[in-house]
């Protein structure tokens, strides 16, 4: 899938900056920040996680 973004000036040259300090074409950064992105976990993920190990900590608490 091909897609378009509108970036300020200012973001487009901030952009090709940190591309060229890296040696990267601006377009494999952005893949690479789309990747990353994609493969954060969500927060209802991180929310459930937090609680479970909550849960969790208690129970070994109560059971020392």
């Amino acid at each position: 899938m091909q897609m378009t973004i509108d970036l300020s000036n200012e973001q487009a040259e901030r952009f090709q900056q940190i591309a060229k300090s890296l040696s990267v074409p601006p377009q494999e950064l952005m893949q690479a920040a789309i990747d990353d992105f994609l493969s954060r976990p969500t927060e209802d993920f991180r929310q459930a996680a937090r609680y479970v190990l909550q849960k969790n900590e208690d129970l070994y608490n109560r059971l020392s």
